[in-house]
């Protein structure tokens, strides 16, 4: 199969959600695309490592622009291949797996490259296979690991859904095990007990009452939230439990670094008998808007017809850059509240409006 990277990028995003490329299954949409790139481009390097492409040039330009998206989606769910329909105000939406997460960004990318004759910038182009399941099978950070010189820039930009709007930095994440214990008895004897369920009763209190930041870096708001997400105790209808486990999810502004976190969630639950592990943590990423890069960026995308500038809920790659000291942002076609799901779908005309807002951008219309 072929793709025709100038053609529309609605086009070609549908093209790209009709191959079928679930987490773990990404060889044939990477060799598709690592074909086009070098058979439709000009002046790019382009190099596979797995099931990664990387595509950049080296014109001599002051500034450089990472485009970087990831190819696989979640399972497909009976909707693949692509469909077009209207809604009710005869807007084109354009269904299928992976079209707001993220195939639609991936298009817009690939065009760019081979349509932009002279860009601004120099760019480099990553698209990474493993985004959407466990962070060990992750493209980007095998790029990272084993060729982190494709990752140095000025400014990243990924295509995940944002609606047209910059959504900069993310939120940290981290989850937490809070454990506590007591003593197993009969539950007709329960008083020659110590229930651990029980003794989560002040835990649930705190997490009740608690009242989460809301922080605001470089003009976007981050909110932060603390959340039990589930819970683990019981060992029989007629026992009183003598363990009993909550775990728990902190999102936290990205002003935090992960000590910080862990030591917030300790803080919350200071004297109460319990124990808390780290499970898992990523940092969050700062904004970094007041990079000229990424202020450059804001301005053309205001100055075009863009959604503005929001906070990024939720963990994303960005983080990735940051860590590095490189401002990033995520930008894309698509509401980031359809995907994954059966429905998944986008209105064709953001698709057309991030590729112009990003052609400007690129080219340095102002």
């Amino acid at each position: 199969m072929t793709i025709d990277l100038s053609a529309d990028p609605i086009a070609l995003t549908a093209a790209l959600v009709d191959i079928p490329s679930v987490s773990l299954d990404e060889k044939a949409i990477t060799d598709v695309v690592e074909r086009a790139l070098r058979e439709q481009t000009t002046g790019f390097e382009v190099v596979r490592h797995g099931n990664v492409v990387l595509a950049r040039t080296d014109r001599g330009l002051p500034t450089r622009v990472i485009l970087a998206g990831h190819l696989d989606t979640v399972p497909i769910a009976d909707n693949v291949p692509s469909r077009f329909d209207k809604d009710a105000d005869g807007q084109e939406l354009l269904y299928g797996c992976g079209t707001v997460d993220m195939k639609s960004g991936d298009a817009v990318f690939l065009h760019l490259a081979a349509t932009i004759a002279e860009p601004v910038h120099d760019l480099t182009l990553i698209f990474y296979d493993g985004e959407e399941i466990a962070a060990q099978h992750n493209g980007l950070g095998h790029i990272e690991r084993d060729l982190p010189e494709w990752l140095e820039g000025d400014l990243a930009i990924l295509g995940e859904p944002s609606g047209g709007w910059v959504e900069a930095g993310c939120q940290g994440t981290l989850r937490a095990r809070l454990a506590t214990t007591g003593v197993r008895a009969h539950s007709a004897r329960s008083w020659m007990g110590d229930n651990a369920i029980h003794r989560l009763a002040p835990v649930l209190q705190r997490l009740a009452a608690y009242q989460p930041r809301r922080v605001d870096i470089d003009g976007c708001l981050y909110r932060e939230g603390l959340s039990a997400t589930s819970m683990f105790a019981g060992v029989a209808g007629n026992v009183i439990p003598d363990a009993a486990e909550m775990e728990l999810n902190f999102r936290f502004a990205p002003d935090r670094d992960i000590d910080q976190a862990i030591g917030h969630v300790r803080e919350v639950f200071d004297g109460i008998d319990a124990t808390i592990d780290l499970v898992d943590a990523a940092p969050g990423a700062l904004p970094g808007l007041t990079a000229p890069a990424a202020a450059d960026l804001i301005a053309s995308v205001n100055g075009h017809g863009g959604g503005g500038v929001r906070a990024k809920y939720g963990w994303t790659d960005v983080s990735r850059f940051a860590a590095r000291g490189i401002p990033a942002v995520n930008f894309g076609p698509g509401d980031p509240n359809l995907a994954h799901k059966r429905d998944e779908h986008l209105p064709t005309a953001q698709i057309t409006a991030v590729a112009t807002m990003l052609r400007n951008y690129l080219s340095g219309k102002a």
